[in-house]
């Protein structure tokens, strides 16, 4: 990259790609320029990816604010079959549908688009096996939340959930690669358009067979049930009949490879795991406090009431993360330096504001999903750190994103397994039953270790020296060009 000799030397400077990479930010006005810019690449992406990820987490949500309207009971028992049984599948399948999304990406990207709809067609059959494979743990549901130490009420009932919502995993079986597919094309807009179609069909569904038919549990599980598999349904039609880059057909090819793009998608899912799982010993651990009705209940209003903040997170991490690796395949080293900048801002100013939000509702917001005094007053007395956690989380995805769009996730997945798992989950044991702080103790060591791992991704991004990272991604690509890149896909990636 050439240097500025003047200081009225234009901020941008030609290069051999499409675009321009920055010049060294030397006045305010550059600074405008690149947050301004920056700015607008960034949300492009992250807006309406936000908003997709905002109707499927609410779409979830919408379960857990017709259980806490059925009973304490209700909602603690559906909160610790998803907090536990649910997030076992759904974060392995998941992660193992992201191996499809590297997959097609290279693929479109080196114009091999006639691979990718024979990926979804292999995904499908990996994620329906593993699912089956994964019986078992819905049929024993009950006496394993028992072993785990959940009080007997609470894990009958969620045993029960866990039987009846059995469907619901197999329609992820079929979304998640498909959703991976569109997403290789930037259809992000289609994807987008069926969460919130499937988020009013299911309150709707939720309502009628909560209040109208008064079913229960197993109304929450029908209607979650027939949401999934239409989403399904209606993405499966939308890829054979109207999406026809990358879907030729159903191919035999699909079932050649098999164990190969298993083992792929098995190591792609170890990061999305350990770091969603932590959540899981979590709520295992709540469910042994004193009052796990109250304890179980209350943390999980918490962390759903969170989980409307993550989801815009996850859609700046993955905006962040597109613009980094899209700015190191151009050559553009400053470029990925300050888009991590814009991003980093922008998202603690929201934090501060979501933050601010918690603190004055403190005592009203627990009632959108309980009418339990006890309940609301115990989700207040958390709220506090509710707050905290809202403002650490925004660094840490938009750091994690900046880590993965550098092709940095085994180190991030070493980097989780250290920060939550040796660190933040005994400081966490420790201050929640040893110094008898409960749920407070537990959060406590989930900050530990996600400040921990805030600094130390801060830490590997400073002293990263961003010219030898488009290097390193100059020698990628060239290798994913070669002649064999069928092969080279599937055997080089990680």
């Amino acid at each position: 990259m050439g240097r500025a000799s003047q200081m009225d030397t234009p901020l941008v400077i030609k290069n051999f790609s499409s675009e321009d990479d920055y010049m060294s930010v030397k006045s305010f006005n550059d600074v405008k320029l690149v947050f301004k810019t920056e700015t607008v690449k960034i949300w492009r992406i992250a807006f309406p990816m936000a908003l997709s990820l905002l109707f499927q987490y609410l779409t979830n949500s919408s379960t857990y604010i017709y259980a806490g309207h059925i009973g304490d009971i209700e909602l603690s028992s559906i909160s610790v079959y998803h907090g536990v049984i649910g997030s076992i599948y759904f974060f392995l399948l998941l992660g193992m549908s992201n191996a499809l999304a590297t997959l097609c990406g290279q693929a479109f990207g080196a114009g091999q688009v006639q691979y990718t709809g024979i990926y979804v067609q292999r995904s499908w059959i990996v994620l329906v096996v593993t699912s089956i494979i994964l019986l078992p743990i819905f049929a024993y549901a009950t006496p394993i939340l028992k072993l785990l130490g959940q009080e007997k009420e609470i894990a009958h009932l969620a045993g029960k959930y866990a039987i009846q919502i059995i469907p619901h995993m197999f329609s992820f079986a079929i979304i998640f690669p498909i959703q991976s597919f569109l997403l290789a094309q930037s259809k992000v807009k289609v994807i987008m358009c069926t969460s919130f179609v499937a988020l009013l069909i299911q309150n709707g569904l939720l309502y009628i067979f909560t209040y109208v038919f008064k079913w229960g549990t197993t109304g929450l599980a029908m209607a979650t049930n027939i949401t999934g598999w239409c989403i399904a349904v209606v993405l499966v039609v939308y890829v054979v009949g109207w999406c026809k880059d990358g879907w030729f057909g159903l191919s035999w090819m699909a079932f050649k490879d098999l164990w190969i793009f298993t083992k792929l998608s098995l190591a792609s899912s170890v990061m999305t795991c350990l770091e969603h799982w932590y959540i899981t010993c979590i709520v295992i651990l709540t469910g042994q406090l004193h009052n796990p009705v109250i304890a179980v209940g209350s943390y999980s209003i918490c962390h759903n009431v969170q989980g409307w903040q993550s989801m815009l997170l996850l859609g700046i991490s993955s905006a962040v993360s597109v613009r980094v690796s899209n700015a190191l395949g151009m050559s553009h080293p400053r470029a990925a330096k300050y888009s991590f900048y814009v991003t980093m801002f922008q998202s603690l100013l929201l934090a501060i504001i979501f933050m601010t939000i918690i603190f004055l509702s403190k005592e009203q917001f627990a009632i959108i999903f309980t009418n339990s005094k006890e309940m609301i007053e115990a989700v207040g007395d958390l709220a506090y750190l509710l707050g905290l956690t809202m403002l650490i989380s925004s660094a840490s995805h938009v750091i994690s994103g900046v880590v993965i769009g550098s092709g940095w996730q085994v180190m991030v997945a070493y980097i989780n397994l250290a920060c939550y798992y040796i660190v933040g989950l005994p400081i966490g044991i420790f201050l929640g039953f040893k110094q008898q702080l409960g749920v407070k103790g537990l959060w406590g060591g989930t900050m530990c270790g996600n400040i921990l791992q805030i600094l130390v991704l801060i830490l590997i991004i400073w002293k990263t020296n961003w010219t030898k990272e488009v290097e390193q991604t100059a020698n990628r690509i060239r290798i994913w060009s070669s002649n064999n890149i069928k092969k080279d896909m599937i055997e080089n990636v990680t």
